[in-house]
């Protein structure tokens, strides 16, 4: 009787300079991309622009040889539940921000003002997801990673928080309007927000990729932090509608 053992096939990986290239190449990619969005693109097209280069990013990186588990484009259940889990957390925490007073002024965002309940659903099912949630996931916490090195299984910091840094910079021309639109920003700041705003935000940017990484981590898939970011960003829009004055 012969006894089956079942071996392991070992992780691969592409050749390290043709890692290198693709890093290159998508690092300036998104470097153009910010810079199209922040200062050439109408607001309708950003979605639009946006999920492009999300799908460029990702055909590059299967191009070169690395596989859906590791670019974390793969769901399993694990995936489903840590996802479920992020959503709910969120929900809770806004649910108590907007139930406590000394909290709630840290909802109001001026970008809400005039938004009907079209420009409200815009928002938060086409904008959010699509212009910003996507490419960033896919990228900073799929992308990146992997080609320096992630395997999609085990923790490693070096390309944890090389993608995370980049994430803080992608950051920049929104940290730059930060004090404007963000009263509590404001509030706490004053002049000086204008300069120590933009860095407090992209450093805060770069806490917020290693938090999603993690998350991503725990969940074994981009579902889990795509949807937590999602979350995120939506339910900030819609809290600050619900707070416009009458």
């Amino acid at each position: 009787m012969d006894l089956l053992v079942r071996v392991e096939a070992p992780l691969t990986s592409p050749p390290r300079p043709r890692l290198r290239a693709a890093l290159a190449g998508s690092v300036l990619l998104l470097a153009g991309t910010a810079v199209m969005v922040s200062l050439t693109l109408p607001a309708w097209a950003y979605p639009l622009w946006n999920t492009g280069m999300a799908l460029v990013l990702l055909a590059g990186a299967l191009a070169v040889g690395l596989t859906p588990a590791r670019l974390g484009i793969t769901v399993s259940r694990r995936t489903l539940l840590v996802a479920g889990i992020g959503v709910l957390l969120v929900a809770t925490v806004y649910a108590v921000g907007l139930a406590l007073p000394q909290t709630r002024a840290a909802f109001h965002d001026n970008r809400a003002a005039g938004l009907g309940l079209g420009g409200l659903a815009w928002a938060m099912l086409v904008r959010v997801p699509f212009g910003t949630v996507l490419i960033e996931e896919l990228a900073f916490r799929g992308v990146l990673p992997a080609l320096m090195g992630a395997d999609g299984q085990t923790w490693r910091w070096q390309p944890v928080l090389g993608a995370s840094a980049l994430f803080g910079l992608w950051h920049f021309f929104p940290a730059l309007h930060l004090a404007q639109h963000n009263q509590a920003v404001h509030d706490l700041l004053g002049s000086s927000g204008a300069i120590v705003a933009p860095v407090v935000a992209m450093l805060a940017a770069m806490g917020a990729g290693v938090f999603l990484s993690a998350w991503r981590h725990m969940g074994r898939g981009l579902l889990a932090p795509f949807l937590f970011h999602t979350a995120t960003n939506a339910g900030g829009y819609l809290l600050a509608w619900i707070l416009l004055p009458s």
